[in-house]
Parts: C-alpha cells; sequence; structure tokens
C-alpha cells in the first residue's frame, strides 16, 4: 500500500475504455472537479483528497472486481466514489466489505437493495446514489399516463411498444414497465423486444415494431451512440407516436449524432442534473474547466457524490482507512442522516435500501427524493427542457415534429402545474 498521511486517497473505478468510455471520461471529470473544490475549501478537516482512478473497460465482475482490488490494497482508498458499471452485478461489493470502507456508486440496479438488506452489517459501506433501474419502468408509464389525463398528449390508441437492450438493467426496466402498464390503461403490443447490446443497427426491431402501430415506443438501452443511431433510423420512416430513450440521451455525444432528428424525443432519468440556477452555474463551471464538448449532466454524478461524502466524513470526525471499520461505520451513519441537496437534486439514502429515494416515484415530497426527471430535445442546438416533474420542470411538453397531431391535442388548454399521478 502507498498512503501518504497528509492526503486522503479517494478511489474510483470508471470505464475509460469501451461502451461506456463518454460517460467513463465524464465521471472522471466530475470527481476530479469535486475534489479540487474541497481542496480549495481547506479539504476534509484540514486533510487535501487526492483521486486515484482504475479503467473498468467492459464493467465485467472481473475488471470491476480487480479494479476495488487495486484501488483498495495498493493505494489504501478511503473511499471509491464514481458513476456507474454495468455488469458486475455486485460482484465487487465483497472486496470493499472485507476492507470496510465506503463506496458510492451510480450503478441503478435493483439487486443492491437486495444485497444491502440481505446482509445490512457486512455491506454497511455500500451506498447507490441514485434510484433502482425499477423507478424508471414504473416512473415512465406514471409520465405518459400523465400527459394524457392532463390533455397535453392526445394518443391515437393505448398501444406501447418497448424495445430494450441486453444488458440486465434495461432488461429489468423493459418489465417493470410491461407489468405496470395495464394498470394505467396501456397495452404492451410489442417486446419487450430485446436487441443484443451495444449496437447502431435498429432496423429489424423498429420494422416489427412499426407493425403494431404504437402509440408510444420506448427504448431502454442506455449507450448515448447507440440510442442515437436508433433515433436516426427511426426518423428515415418515423410512426406516429412518441418516443422514449434512455439515460444516455442526456450525454453530448446523443445529440452529436443524431443532431436535428434528435428534436421531439422524450428522455427519462432517475438521476440528472436540475436545470435551476444551482444546477446552471455548476454546468458553467464543469464546461469551463473541461471544455465546451462536455457533457456536466453525466459529470454530476460522481460530482454530488465525492461532496456528499466529503460533508458526512467531515460531520464523521475524518475518513476511514482500509479496516477501520468503526471509524467508517460512522461515515457511513452520517450519510444516511444528512440529507444532501445537490446539482441532481435531492440525495437522501433509504435507511434499509442504503439507495437514494426517487421523487415522485416514492415520495411526494421533493425535499425527500432525487427528481425522476424527463426532458424533451425541443431544439438540439440547445439545452434540453425539463417537462416534469414539478417543480423541476423548465418547460412544457411539445408534440415531436414527426406526430400527426390530432384536433383535440392542437387546441387543448396549457396542462396545469400537477404532479404525474402517485
Amino acid at each position: 500500500m502507498t498512503q501518504d498521511a497528509e492526503f486522503i486517497p479517494i478511489g474510483s473505478m470508471v470505464p475509460l475504455t469501451g461502451a461506456s468510455s463518454a460517460d467513463g471520461r465524464e465521471f472522471r471529470n466530475g470527481l476530479q472537479f469535486a475534489i479540487e473544490e474541497i481542496n480549495a475549501l481547506g479539504g476534509i478537516l484540514g486533510r487535501p483528497v487526492r483521486p486515484f482512478f482504475v479503467d473498468t473497460g467492459d464493467q465485467s465482475a472481473e475488471m470491476v472486481t480487480a479494479a476495488a482490488r487495486e484501488l483498495i490494497s495498493r493505494r489504501g482508498v478511503h473511499a471509491i466514489v464514481n458513476g456507474y458499471n454495468i455488469g458486475a452485478q455486485n460482484a465487487e461489493y465483497e472486496a470493499i466489505a472485507d476492507a470496510g470502507i465506503i463506496y458510492v456508486h451510480h450503478n441503478t440496479l435493483l439487486q443492491h437493495h437486495d444485497t444491502v438488506m440481505g446482509d445490512p452489517d457486512r455491506y454497511f459501506g455500500c451506498f447507490m446514489s441514485d434510484p433502482a433501474e425499477y423507478w424508471y419502468g414504473q416512473g415512465f408509464i406514471k409520465f405518459i399516463s400523465w400527459l394524457r389525463d392532463s390533455g397535453q398528449w392526445r394518443p391515437e390508441s393505448n398501444r406501447l411498444a418497448i424495445i430494450s437492450g441486453s444488458r440486465p438493467y434495461s432488461i429489468v426496466t423493459a418489465n417493470a414497465m410491461r407489468s405496470s402498464a395495464a394498470d394505467f390503461g396501456w397495452s404492451v403490443v410489442f417486446g419487450p423486444e430485446i436487441v443484443r447490446t451495444p449496437t447502431t443497427d435498429w432496423q429489424s426491431a423498429l420494422d416489427r415494431a412499426r407493425e403494431t402501430r404504437p402509440a408510444i415506443l420506448a427504448n431502454t438501452h442506455f449507450y448515448a451512440s447507440d440510442i442515437a443511431h436508433f433515433q436516426r433510423q427511426f426518423m428515415k420512416k418515423p410512426m406516429n407516436c412518441l418516443v422514449y430513450l434512455q439515460y444516455g440521451g442526456m450525454h453530448q455525444t446523443f445529440t452529436e449524432v443524431a443532431g436535428e432528428d434528435a428534436e421531439g424525443v422524450i428522455i427519462g432519468t432517475v438521476v440528472g442534473l436540475v436545470h435551476d440556477d444551482d444546477g446552471r452555474a455548476y454546468s458553467k463551471r464543469y464546461r469551463e474547466r473541461f471544455g465546451a464538448t462536455a457533457t456536466p449532466e453525466v459529470g454530476a454524478l460522481s460530482y454530488s457524490a465525492m461532496h456528499h461524502y466529503a460533508l458526512a466524513a467531515g460531520v464523521a470526525g475524518g475518513t476511514g482507512a482500509p479496516y477501520e471499520f468503526t471509524q467508517n461505520r460512522k461515515v457511513a451513519q452520517r450519510l444516511k442522516a444528512l440529507t444532501y441537496r445537490s446539482v441532481l437534486g435531492t440525495i437522501h439514502y433509504h435507511p434499509q435500501w442504503q439507495a437514494a429515494v426517487p421523487y415522485p416515484d416514492a415520495t411526494r415530497d421533493p425535499s425527500r427524493g432525487m427528481p425522476h426527471l424527463f426532458y424533451q430535445v425541443q431544439d438540439y442546438r440547445k439545452e434540453q427542457v425539463v417537462i416534469a416533474p414539478v417543480p423541476y420542470n423548465t418547460g412544457r411538453f411539445q408534440l415531436p415534429p414527426w406526430h400527426r397531431a390530432s384536433r383535440a391535442a392542437e387546441t387543448a388548454p396549457a396542462a396545469p402545474d400537477i404532479l404525474p399521478p402517485p
């Protein structure tokens, strides 16, 4: 172990190569940016923080677990803070639990709940700083029902088509959509159709979905470039439906690849940048630091988690090195006790799940939940518009340019500022 007592080592496992490398670079930038700000303010109780990064490549269980072990054994990190690593399925938790350090991530897996609640004493230090993928599916169904019921959109039918990537994350999201749809009056007429991903070829799935004439077409795959190609292929022969895409649509890469074809798309994320004064100020600083083509929406994940950890460690009396279980348990307790209003909205950890509680899906109080945000690309050259939920919305839903509006929809009054249904 190489550790200088003058600084606090913080580790990060980031996919700097492979399909998620665009996100991985932003996760690295976000953590670096947060640490620069923390150090400028005096560090954590007077000690500067130093980051260490390990590339997780294809994000397999072997790669992610090896990265965790390297950070613990070679760097002696007091915590590991990063964005997501989709594919390890919590395998890395074992090395982290053995060392007794804090681990804050954004893997967006319902499996995290099961692991932590299955042995809370062993996994006391494992935190998921966003809601699980399950909430994507349920929250999406509530959102489209709200659009319909509030008169913002008059669908021609109740038909829903679902296309999924092959990652478990995407499949869980798609299945949650399917299982919730009937409760709100929707009929799943296609899918979930699982397409092996990563891929840029969606034509076959689109052709089969088109035959069912859906009112909504949802794709639960999340790699930014892949879903940009999906949207470009959709626009070659568009259907008269809404198009919903996943988290990756927030990334600058998505609009760079999709261009004007992106306009009208709805993008959902259970963890996204809030477009308020604080969020815009952060975005400005982030782009000044990392360039105009950087994506502060993605960097905000590791950025916010690092600030929350630093706050908790300061209140707990300091960080804990590997195997300093007593001190790290104090930090974990403070993470759960301290609700933090970040640029992502509120990070409030559920006492049993140790995952961020989603708003409005699991709480009706925005001060106690991270907003499940729905953006719409209304001008691909400008910032995406947050259309739900209240009070985070910055604009209203607009019919996509390819959508043939009914007369009723064209003359519908502006929607009231109400929440999607509970």
